[in-house]
């Protein structure tokens, strides 16, 4: 699937289950990321998905989408890795990663508070939360570090192939993005 080029600087408004956030997306700071973000907002990818990953003081991850048949369209469609322009400050926008080179796909975190030890393995954020910082701040996190990584939190495979379906029925107080859109 081939990215569109995104404008240099527009804004995401994520409608979410707690309310609204808005992010200030920022091309020069990680075009290829960028890009990619642009067109899957567009597609309407992250409608519906979940932020399966909360960890207390540290990140808020989503980006799998809830369909199993739309998220087997993406998950495979890599991004090569931008140099980091920005730190990972409080309330940046940033791509997760295997740790292996050219990893990203579609899930992103939003940085819960300043993680600039990321900075150095590759993380490059994509943007700023401009409004909304304490709705993201009060997403639902007891369910901890996802399984298999040594948590009881959400299986990422699991959510891979069986969707909201599976949360809902294992973890149905996740937060979710009921609809992002760029403004």
């Amino acid at each position: 699937m081939k990215n569109e080029k995104a404008p240099d600087v527009f804004n995401v408004n994520f409608d979410t289950s707690k309310g609204t956030v808005i992010v200030e997306i920022h091309r020069a700071w990680a075009p290829n990321g960028v890009d990619h973000f642009y067109t899957l907002v567009k597609s309407g990818f992250y409608d519906g998905t979940r932020f399966f990953r909360v960890l207390r003081d540290f990140v808020a991850q989503f980006g799998i989408n809830g369909d199993p048949k739309t998220n087997a369209l993406w998950a495979t469609a890599t991004i090569p890795d931008d140099p980091v322009k920005q730190s990972n400050v409080r309330g940046t926008l940033t791509y997760a990663a295997s740790g292996m080179p050219n990893s990203r796909s579609t899930q992103l975190f939003f940085n819960l508070r300043t993680n600039a030890n990321l900075d150095n393995s590759g993380f490059a954020p994509i943007g700023q939360i401009t409004q909304g910082m304490d709705v993201v701040d009060s997403f639902y996190n007891s369910y901890g570090e996802m399984t298999p990584a040594g948590g009881q939190g959400p299986d990422p495979a699991q959510i891979g192939t069986q969707g909201n379906e599976y949360l809902q029925a294992h973890f149905p107080r996740l937060d979710f993005v009921k609809k992002a859109t760029i403004q």
